[in-house]
């Protein structure tokens, strides 16, 4: 760590928090809908003061949690995430990494009743309901690797698929836990590289792994060990699910790029695979690693050209179709998770400007079918969260729900919970939170019903 000059993701809207507090009984604008009962959890990397990081991903991880019930919105808390790394230890010992020492700042999910922050170096972190540490968890001992922050929950049978990556031999680990929160299969994924693999897909049938041009890189000292490089070559990884997919996957040649986070993926009706997600071409890396380090020649935005692109693969004749399917730079693509692994209609994400600052923040609903594509604007110097979605009571279409979004203002030096219908993005309801919440990463919605929500 650093006490140098203000980096760009320490200003603006990613100023971090300076404190930890608690409100309730927020303000509200319009109706918020009935069956909105439970918890918007957010992760943001938010260093303590005084302290500047060498990478944004190096910053310790801040949850903040919404609580909304039967049209009120109850409170407002946000915590640290009390790992080693937030008092300085060091993730590389003498005794090899320490899988403990983590930011825990990417994610955060509920599995089994436990709520999980994430962060992809590293073992998950569980939290009580209030937003307190308990402490990092293994599965029972099962984990023997780190966890990726995008772990992938069947709807249909609410197993928790999700990896481990690493730089070192095993470079990929595959595990599956039941609906219980058990891991019942782990298996080493053999062909896999140091290539850096922060998300991955789920479809009925298989698991897919996508290998950028992003590799492990141990000349690179932010802290993050990973640069592009253009003799790694790009490739799908693509096996079936069950205990011994990982024994046959298969991997395809793509073009060069990096995509960090997958749209969503599914067989189509002649039982190709289809999977799309944003990426970044080597220009585009360049720009988005020099705004994450603060380095010069850095891009307006964290994520700079990044645009959606789709890959058709051809099990049987072993082709990958490939194209850009839209010129709107985005990022943190969502769905109704009902439809993860399947053929969704519909799909949303964050528009940014463009790689010289012009255009505008927004959330972006994609009509799959038509091709349509509808902006929400947050209006100007307001930065939108990740929109997740939440289905409506006896919903009866796929994108009949709620977006849930949480927006930076700073002319307002505020923040809100905007409410959106997910079929028009017309506006339901506005919640006033207490303080401006950091630009963060990712969060889940988790509704009443399980242990971890009942009585809070």
């Amino acid at each position: 760590m650093t006490t140098s000059a203000k980096k760009p993701y320490l200003t603006g809207h990613y100023t971090p928090a300076v404190d930890e507090i608690t409100a309730t009984e927020l303000t509200v604008e319009g109706s918020l809908p009935p069956e909105l009962t439970g918890r918007l959890i957010r992760n943001s990397h938010n260093p303590k003061p005084g302290v500047t990081p060498t990478h944004w991903f190096k910053g310790s991880g801040m949850v903040h949690g919404i609580r909304l019930r039967e049209g009120r919105a109850e409170w407002y808390r946000n915590r640290w995430v009390r790992t080693p790394a937030l008092d300085g230890a060091p993730y590389m010992t003498d005794r090899g990494p320490d899988l403990t020492a983590s930011t825990a700042g990417t994610h955060v999910i509920e599995h089994a009743g436990r709520l999980l922050a994430l962060c992809e170096a590293n073992l998950p972190f569980e939290l009580t309901r209030d937003l307190d540490t308990v402490g990092a968890y293994d599965f029972d001992g099962k984990l023997t690797s780190a966890m990726t922050a995008h772990p992938k929950e069947d709807p249909l049978t609410g197993e928790l698929h999700f990896f481990g990556s690493s730089p070192f031999p095993p470079f990929l680990t595959y595990y599956v836990s039941d609906a219980k929160g058990e891991i019942f299969h782990s298996a080493e994924v053999p062909g896999a590289t140091a290539s850096l693999k922060h998300d991955f897909a789920l479809t009925r049938n298989h698991v897919i792994f996508i290998e950028g041009n992003v590799t492990f890189d141990p000349t690179e000292h932010s802290g993050i060990p990973y640069g592009w490089n253009d003799q790694q070559p790009a490739r799908i990884g693509v096996m079936l699910r069950g205990s011994e997919g990982a024994r046959h996957v298969r991997w395809f040649s793509i073009e060069p790029g990096n995509m960090l986070h997958v749209a969503n993926a599914y067989e189509d009706g002649q039982g190709r695979i289809v999977l799309e997600g944003p990426t970044v071409d080597r220009e585009g890396f360049r720009l988005s690693w020099n705004w994450w380090v603060g380095a010069p020649g850095r891009g307006a935005e964290p994520n700079t050209r990044s645009y959606t692109r789709r890959w058709v693969i051809d099990l049987a004749d072993g082709t990958v179709g490939e194209q850009i399917i839209d010129d709107l730079p985005v990022e943190f693509p969502t769905l109704n998770e009902a439809y993860l692994g399947a053929e969704n209609r519909y799909g949303y994400a964050i528009s940014f400007p463009d790689e010289n600052g012009f255009g505008g923040y927004g959330v972006v609903k994609y009509d799959r079918t038509t091709g349509a594509r509808r902006v929400h604007g947050v209006g100007d110097a307001r930065l939108p969260s990740e929109a997740v979605f939440v289905p409506a009571a006896h919903a009866t279409c796929e994108d009949d729900g709620y977006l849930l979004t949480v927006v930076s203002d700073l002319k307002q030096d505020a923040s809100q919970l905007l409410v959106l219908d997910a079929s028009g993005l017309e506006r339901i309801a506005t919640v006033h939170l207490p303080r401006r919440v950091t630009g963060g990463i990712h969060g889940s919605w988790i509704p009443d019903g399980g242990p971890e929500t009942d009585g809070s």
